[in-house]
This record gives structure tokens, sequence and C-alpha cells, in this order.
């Protein structure tokens, strides 16, 4: 089992993650590329128990436009760090936050929301998977 450790931008917030994500690959969805100010979103989901944090725990902020994801940025700096899913038991931690991180994604995700199209041979699903409560629908590149 590895563990990598991760910040903010400043580095007022630090954290680590032990074992393997659960998944990774890219959001197209408004909200994510909303919020990460980009035309796409890289992102690794962990099981919420692998992730511990190790400094600044009180300068984390917390927003929720919806149910389903809790955003968390360091109230110091603005710096994303991840987002609680709850209804999907999981937790996002940005890829670019994890510097250590072997990132290879396995799929896009709300594909059908895309800005920027990216011919990389991955699957490209409409919404999400259906073990993630989406209609596992795939479109073509």
């Amino acid at each position: 089992m590895s563990t990598l450790s991760g910040r903010c931008f400043c580095g007022e917030v630090q954290f680590e993650v032990s074992g393997e994500p659960a998944a990774m690959g890219y959001c197209h969805c408004e909200s994510c590329r909303h919020w990460s100010a980009g035309p796409v979103n890289a992102f690794s989901l962990w099981n919420p128990a692998a992730l511990r944090i190790t400094r600044g725990g009180a300068s984390i902020g917390t927003y929720n436009k919806t149910p389903i994801s809790y955003r968390k940025w360091c109230t110091t700096c603005g710096g994303h760090l991840f987002t609680e899913h709850p209804t999907m038991g999981l937790v996002d931690i940005y890829a670019a936050t994890l510097p250590q991180l072997q990132f290879a994604p396995a799929l896009h995700v709300n594909y059908q929301e895309a800005v920027l199209r990216i011919r990389d041979g991955k699957p490209k699903m409409r919404d999400m998977p259906k073990e993630m409560g989406g209609s596992g629908v795939l479109l073509a590149e």
C-alpha cells in the first residue's frame, strides 16, 4: 500500500492518502469546469477512510452547490483540495494536488457536457457509469 502526500497551493493544508484510488479519469461537467477554472477536471476517487489531513484542518472551507458534492478548499490561499461525494461514498482528490500520483485515467465522465474534445481512445460516458448512479451510456469519441 502506498501513501501519497498532497497540499493546497500555499501549503497551509496538507494531507495524505493511502492505498489505491477506486478510479481515475476526467470529468467534463459544467460544475467541475467552473470549479477548476478549466475545460476539464482530472479526478482520482478514493475511499474517504484513505484520506488523512496532516496539517491545517481548521483552514479547510466547504461549499456544496448540490448534495452530491462537498467541495473543499484552503481558506488561506483558496487552493482547491478535494470534493467529498457522499452519495457515491467516495472523495475526489484532484490529481494535480497529488504530485506523486501515477495518474492513469481510465475514462471520461459527463462527456455530453464537454467543451474540449479529447481523442485518447478512452471510454466517453454520457454521464456516469451505472455503478455510480449514471446511465452507463457510452458516446462516440
